[in-house]
Parts: structure tokens; sequence; C-alpha cells
């Protein structure tokens, strides 16, 4: 049977794959544990604490009330280590989070693969439109940045301490299982941008992304290109999934490059490409197994780390979760006045 390559499995893949079948797996155990939590009987299913990764507004605010008081967030705890953990390798590894370990990420790839599959092509935007695009995801930042800075230490506690922020996970479970027309319609829209446009959710609208693409412009592992050896093929320039002419550069510095290692991958002559980490004295180039064993070790250490020092699991009391979750629909567990 000829492999088309749709889903030919790289290490890059493997890594997404798992994460993503995680993922699924923390997301089934979470409703499973919320379902039993609006009931009277004991708990049989523990709360998972990787929930808590879809939670980056909770875990910005737990940072900054951490490096003001030196308090760490004890209702939410892991949304401050997923985040940390997303920074971290962004920072070590030029903003592989995005293509290797996020699972939405992962999901956008894929939307565009199918797509391109189906209609076999995808659309590419002109340049005067793609570029003020772009800034959307800047502006959404600049957004919840300007918030959470303004906010005051005091004004961060109480709304980590208000019953919102208590059940905000299962706000953002109702949000798909609760879901409104206009929740619908968005999220057909999309669907169907990310169809046909590669990436269409991470390269327009991702704060997330926004912010770890920020990182990665001051991280010491670049894409780099050996002009001399270099046969001017095209290929890697073709291959980027975030439309980087890599082909006519000599070293990659792009808030969009996400070390997917694609180009690298592509490259026909050896030792071209190259993912280069150089700190001072220090050079080492990172094969694409590396990158993938590097992400890994970091996530599996940073949550034995967390787990280990009482800083993964949430410390709210079942009997207040309980108490707060038959309350859920009442105007008091609104979202708090910034």
């Amino acid at each position: 049977m000829r492999n088309t390559g749709l889903f030919k499995l790289k290490p890059r893949h493997i890594v997404q794959l798992t994460v993503f079948i995680i993922t699924l797996a923390i997301g089934l155990q979470f409703y499973l544990y919320v379902v039993q939590a609006a009931g009277e009987g004991p708990y049989t299913i523990p709360r998972p604490a990787g929930v808590e990764g879809f939670l980056p507004i909770g875990a910005l605010m737990g940072w900054k009330q951490l490096l003001r008081t030196g308090q760490w967030d004890v209702i939410h705890p892991a949304a401050m280590v997923i985040f940390g953990f997303a920074l971290a390798v962004s920072l070590l590894l030029h903003k592989a989070f995005c293509s290797w370990f996020c699972p939405v990420g992962t999901l956008s790839e894929w939307m565009w693969k199918i797509g391109r599959r189906l209609f076999g092509k995808n659309i590419k935007l002109p340049a005067w439109l793609d570029y003020p695009l772009m800034g959307v995801k800047y502006l959404l930042l600049g957004f919840f940045l300007w918030i959470i800075l303004t906010m005051s230490t005091g004004s961060i506690s109480a709304f980590i301490d208000s019953p919102y922020y208590k059940i905000s996970d299962i706000k953002m479970l109702r949000f798909f299982t609760h879901m409104t027309l206009t929740t619908g319609i968005v999220l057909v829209i999309l669907a169907v941008g990310s169809l046909f446009i590669k990436n269409f959710w991470c390269r327009y609208l991702c704060p997330y992304g926004a912010l770890t693409g920020l990182f990665a412009l001051f991280s010491p592992t670049k894409i780099k290109r050996n002009s001399e050896t270099c046969t001017d093929c095209g290929q890697c320039s073709k291959v980027c999934p975030h439309r980087i002419d890599v082909q006519t550069k000599g070293t990659i510095i792009n808030p969009e490059c996400s070390g997917c290692m694609d180009c690298v991958d592509i490259c026909p002559a050896k030792g071209t490409l190259s993912f280069e980490f150089r700190l001072l004295k220090i050079r080492k180039i990172f094969s694409t197994k590396a990158v993938g064993g590097i992400i890994a070790i970091i996530c599996i250490g940073l949550i034995y780390t967390a787990t280990l020092t009482g800083h993964w699991q949430s410390q709210l009391p079942e009997t207040e979760f309980r108490k707060i979750l038959t309350q859920i629909d009442s105007p008091l567990i609104n979202h708090p006045g910034l």
C-alpha cells in the first residue's frame, strides 16, 4: 500500500499523538469526576490535575501572585506548572511546545492535513490579509496581559479565592457540554477555517502561541542553514507550515517558527539545516528524536517534582467543591468583575 505521507508517524507525531490521547483520557476522567461530584456518593474517581492546562489565564494570575507574595495558587496549582512548562520549553527549544506538545496545535495540524487530502491543497491568504490577521493573536495577548498586569495583588488573591475560580475548570467543561448556539457557530467557523488554512487557530488567534513565540525569540536554539551546502531546492520553504522562507535565511529568527523540524527532516543535503543550541561556548545540534526526548524529560520531571512538593493537586476541600458545584448556575458563581 502506497504511503501518502499524510499521517506518516515521525518522532514529533508520536509525541503529539501520545499527548493528544492522554488529553482525551484526562477529559473523560474529569467528566466522570464531575458527574460523581454532582451526586452524594463517595469519590471513586480522582480529579485529574492535568485538566488545569486549559486555564492559562488563571496560571498567569497565579504566577503574578507568586512573584509578588511568594504564595502558590493552591486552587489550580497544576495550571501554573503546565504554563511554566510551556514557557520553559519555548525558551529552550524555540516554541517547540506548540508543535510537539499542545493538543490544540496537534488538532489544528491534523485539520489542515485532512483539508489538503480532501481538497488537494490549502488556501494561502495574500500577504495584505495574512499579516494583519497574524496580529490578532498579539492583540488578544496584549489584552489579557494588560488586565492581569494592571490588577493589584489583592484583586488577584480575591479572584483566586472566588467561587467562580474554584470551579472554573467545570465552567470550561460546560462550555462544551452545555454548548450555546453562538459557541457552536464559532467552533464550526474555526473547524472550517482549519480545514482550508494551515494552522488557522495557531497562526491568527492563539494568544498562548503569541506568548510562546515571544519567549522563543530569546531561545538559544535556532534553525540554522549552511548556504555553502544548500542546493536551493526550496523543499524546506515549501514544507514549512508557518510560511517561513527557510531557503533564504541563514538563521531562523521568527516568532512563528515552532521548532517542528519539518524543514530539517526534508532537507536532501545532510547537515545543511540543523536545530542548533548555542549559548556562550556551548554548541549542540539536536536531532528530532533528541528534541522529543528533552520535552518528555522536562514534562515528566516537572510533574513528578510538583507532585512530591505538593504543587500539583488542588487543595480545595471536596466538601467545599461539592457545595459550590450545587450553585454553579447561581448568579453568585458568575465571573467576578475585574
